[in-house]
Formats: structure tokens, sequence, C-alpha cells
């Protein structure tokens, strides 16, 4: 056996993970190479033990009952776009662009998912929803971008780091060269890998995917601190004057991304860390709440809340008190993120249906209920750790839909997320001056405005003032008009 076999083994035993090497004698060289290769990178025994314990000790510990200890946010940290007037609004804006126009602006996409309830394993940021013009999320937002660098003008770029995993980079790589970057120069998006760690089961024995090779997961969204720092960004961020990221997940379609009021209110604010959500409106919704949480502010899941706590209406509006619904859309300094980069994040503990090898048979198998765990860190959790947050609370049908499931479950699908750009963008024609926006014959109501020809509205006087327009819509940019 070889010296590198050897010191891998004994750790393994010392461990009690002798049972991954269980059928190196069936393994063909190549399927060894690649047995230690994934030892050697993805398991340190040692780190994952500690990292087992600390996951089900806060497990299976009794949870403290925060909902006496729940304030909403203070009014001084939060602003609401729906109360905000267009004065304030466009005050913001312009604040925004100015920073964009500078190159201190950069965006942080999470996009490590593939689209498992999608029905593919594909990159979920490739998935085609069958807009009229047929583009997939990660175009969608490459366009954006690309205007909205147009309407801050100067020289500025805003530098687009997208998080993938071992289960989508080289995929999301090769699907990004294949359409030249969406017109953005290739040096400007840098993609990074987020760490896996084992899938362990519930004695933390570490699972096999297959005879040769390791289960392992992403480690979550929170994984987003280390890997800024292991792979480099932080010093990239330093060396080109990046001083504000917006970050947020690949599956919200309605995405404004680098969103300028957003920038340019957490600017104004001082802030290290904000957030952008949106209001709760049932109590029942399953989304985390924004709160205040002895003098720090977190994110409390929407199965900590009480009946009570969730229900609380304010006597003044009747709006739900605890409304701030988390949306998986922040915002953070470069000096933030470097400050909290070597920070223990808590772990979470998710059962899962993991499929594994029975090293007492050889058979894959795969379970019809949970069988071991995924360590899992979460974005939100740094929250407590910023000495100025804030947060902006935007429009839900402006903001905010999300891609997770199929067709077959009604919501957050493809039809679903389709439904509410058509609304938006109908609502945009209308806002510009159009007269009406009819339905088709068939009643479908397909209306898609390129991002190329409109960030978030703007701009759409002199096609629609006075029209009227009959769906299906589609209006594009004078770039995509020149390429057909």
């Amino acid at each position: 056996m070889s010296e590198r076999y050897a010191t891998i083994a004994e750790q393994l035993g010392k461990w009690q993970q002798a049972h991954l090497l269980t059928f190196w004698d069936e393994l063909a060289e190549p399927q060894r190479a690649t047995m230690l290769d994934s030892l050697a990178d993805s398991v340190d025994c040692a780190a994952l033990d500690e990292a087992f314990r600390r996951a089900m000790a806060t497990a299976t510990s009794t949870k403290e009952d925060l909902n006496e200890l729940l304030k909403p946010l203070a009014r001084e940290r939060y602003l609401s776009v729906a109360e905000a007037t267009e004065v304030e609004l466009e005050d913001l804006r312009q604040a925004g662009l100015e920073q964009i126009r500078q190159g201190r602006v950069g965006v942080i996409l999470l996009a490590g998912g593939q689209g498992t309830r999608l029905g593919s394993t594909a990159p979920k940021g490739t998935y085609n929803v069958n807009l009229p013009s047929g583009k997939s999320l990660f175009q969608l937002q490459a366009e954006r971008i690309r205007k909205l660098q147009q309407l801050a003008g100067g020289e500025g770029r805003i530098r687009w780091y997208i998080m993938t995993s071992e289960h989508t980079h080289t995929e999301t790589l090769d699907y990004f060269r294949q359409h030249q970057y969406f017109g953005l120069p290739p040096d400007q998006v840098r993609m990074f890998r987020q760490r896996s760690v084992p899938c362990v089961d519930f004695e933390g024995r570490i699972l096999l995917d297959e005879k040769w090779k390791v289960a392992t997961a992403p480690d979550g969204n929170g994984g987003i601190y280390r890997a800024l720092k292991d792979e480099g960004i932080l010093d990239e961020l330093e060396r080109e004057g990046v001083l504000y990221l917006h970050a947020h997940s690949v599956d919200n379609i309605l995405i404004k991304v680098a969103d300028p009021v957003f920038v340019g209110y957490c600017v104004r604010k001082g802030a290290d860390c904000g957030v952008k959500v949106i209001e709760k409106v049932q109590p029942d919704e399953a989304v985390g709440v924004v709160c205040e949480v002895k003098g720090k502010y977190q994110v409390v899941e929407y199965s900590e809340l009480s009946s009570e706590t969730a229900n609380r209406r304010n006597p003044t509006d009747g709006k739900l008190t605890f409304n701030a619904g988390n949306i998986c859309n922040h915002f953070f300094t470069s000096a933030f993120l470097r400050r909290i980069a070597e920070t223990t994040m808590p772990l979470h503990v998710a059962k899962k249906k993991i499929p594994y090898v029975d090293v007492a048979t050889g058979e894959r198998l795969k379970p019809t209920a949970p069988n071991g765990i995924k360590m899992e860190k979460f974005i939100f959790d740094v929250f407590p750790l910023a000495e100025r947050f804030v947060a902006l609370e935007g429009r839900r049908e402006e903001e905010f839909s999300a891609l997770k499931n199929a067709d077959t479950a009604g919501i957050d699908c493809p039809s679903s997320v389709r439904g509410d750009i058509y609304r938006l963008h109908r609502k945009w024609l209308i806002k510009a001056g159009a007269t009406e926006v009819l339905d088709a014959a068939d009643a479908s109501f397909d209306c898609e405005i390129s991002p190329l020809l409109s960030y978030a509205g703007e701009g759409l006087e002199t096609a629609a003032a006075g029209q009227s327009f009959r769906c299906p819509v589609h209006l594009t940019g004078a770039d995509e008009r020149e390429q057909h």
C-alpha cells in the first residue's frame, strides 16, 4: 500500500471512519485515486467530529424561547419603499448609482443549488421558465447588471461574484462560456466554489455515495464567508476598490440586482450590514422574520414563533408586528466581510434522505426516510455581528418571486413566476403612459420587457405613451433588435 493510503487509513481508523475503505480491494486504480483525493480534500476527521458534536448539541438542546424577547426593527433602522416619497427614493437611487459609477459596488450571487425540485440536475440559474424570450435566470440577472451600468454611466463596472458548488461549478462555467457571458466581459465575472462537507448518519459516521466516493453536500449559503476568504475574493475586492456588496439567491426572478435604492440607503445610513425584506401579511406564511433580540438583529424562523407572536398586530395600522419577511437579499461592506471571515458560524442540522452505499452488502440504496444529516450554515447568522444594521422593505410584487418547485406545486413554480413578471411589466407599461394592455384572445397575458430595455420600469415612455397593447407583448433592447 502507498504511504498516502497508509496515512489516510490511520486517520480514518483513529476517528472510527475506517468503513470508508471497506471496498478498497475491489476498486480499480482510477477509482482508488478518486477515493484518496476525495478523502484528502473533503474529510478532515477531527474538524468533522467537532462540527458534528457542535451541530448535534445545538439541534438537541432546548432552544431559548425568544417570543418574550422579540422586538420589531427600530424605525430609525428601517425604511419602507411603500411609505417613502418619490423624492426620497430618487435621492437614494442617485446615491446608489454614484457608487456604481465609481466602481465601488459588486454583486455576490448564491448559485450553488441544482433545480432538483424542478426536475432538473442542472444549476438552477440555467433554468428557463418559458418566458417569451426564453431567457434563463442567469441571463436575466446578467442583463440587469448591463442595464444598470448603462444607467449609472461612467466607467464603473459591477463586478459579479458567483458562488457555485462542487455539483454546479463546471456546468455553470461552461454555460457562461457557451453564452459569451451574456454580453459581460469575462473578467467582470468571477466564479468560486463554496465548500462541501461530508454527509453523516445519526452517529456521525460518514456515508459513501459510491464505493469510491464520499457523500458530500454544500455547506449552506452561510458558507459564503469562508469561501470568500479561501478563494481570495476578499483580496480581490480590496484591489478593485469594491466597497459594497449586494448578495442574493439565484432563484428570485424579480431580483433587482445591485439595486441602487438599496445600496444608496445602506451607504447613506453608514450600514456595515443590511437586509431587504418584504412585508409578511399572513401569520402562517413560511418565511422567517428579521427582529431585534437582546439588542442584536437576527432572523427568527417562522417555526420559532408562537401563534400569539405570529398573529400579533400593531394597534395603529393593523399590520403584523413582526412582518419583516426575510428573502435572502443582503448588503455588506467589504470591510464587514473581512472582519467576520474567521467567525465560527453556527451549524444547523438538516435531516435528509441521503442515497448511500451499504457497507455490509455493497448495494447503493435510496432511503425512503431520513437516514442522515447535512450540516449547513445560514448567511443571516452574521447579522448579530453587525455594528450598524439596517433594513429596507421592498414591495413584494416588484421585488420577490421565488422559483423553487415544479408546476404541480402551484406556488413558487415556473408558471407563478412567469405570471409575476407579466403582471409587473404590464404595470410598467401603464405607468409609462400606455392606454391599455389587453389579454390575448385566449385570455393569456404574456407581457415581457427585456432588462436591456428597462431595469425597473424607467425609460419606457417612448414605446408606451398613448399606445394600446394586446398580449403577447415582448419588448426588447436595441442590442437584441440588432441581433435579429
